[in-house]
């Protein structure tokens, strides 16, 4: 599949190239980040370069990873968004916000923005999340993003 750009008010959703390996590296220094996330600890620039320029790129070639970087519309990269398939029909999602973006619902908005994609263009029946435990802001996205999801649903009815 080729890769899908996705925007809102605020947000532009696209996928990252080498053009991001600097902000993905440096965002991906914050010790929660490297806590709460699968990515490697510690995050050295080759992870970095690998996710933007082999991972990134490769998952959406053969459709098993939908990975978006969520940017501001001036271009600053505000989180990552990644939504997996682990079956046929059924996707998980991940996400992490930069330090200095967090609290302000892009993740949130990204991730309903991201779902109503793939249950609309990938054929995805179910999206699933998990964490660790005590990871209580990934879960309070998570919370939002699926309250958010019943009232718009509500709401067309």
């Amino acid at each position: 599949m080729d890769p899908v750009t996705l925007t809102t008010d605020r947000l532009l959703l696209r996928t990252v190239g080498p053009q991001d390996t600097d902000a993905v590296y440096d965002a991906c220094q914050d010790p929660d980040i490297q806590r709460w996330t699968t990515i490697p600890s510690p995050y050295l620039r080759e992870h970095a370069e690998a996710f933007t320029e082999q991972m990134s790129p490769d998952g959406w070639t053969d459709g098993s990873m939908f990975t978006f970087g969520v940017f501001l519309h001036s271009g600053e990269l505000a989180g990552m968004l990644g939504i997996t398939m682990r079956a046929l029909g059924m996707g998980e999602i991940g996400f992490w916000a930069a330090k200095r973006h967090r609290s302000h619902g892009y993740i949130t908005e990204a991730a309903l923005t991201a779902c109503r994609w793939a249950f609309t263009h990938v054929a995805i029946d179910r999206i699933e999340w998990r964490a660790e435990v005590g990871n209580r802001a990934s879960r309070a996205v998570a919370e939002r993003t699926v309250s958010r999801s019943r009232a718009h649903s509500a709401q067309r009815r």
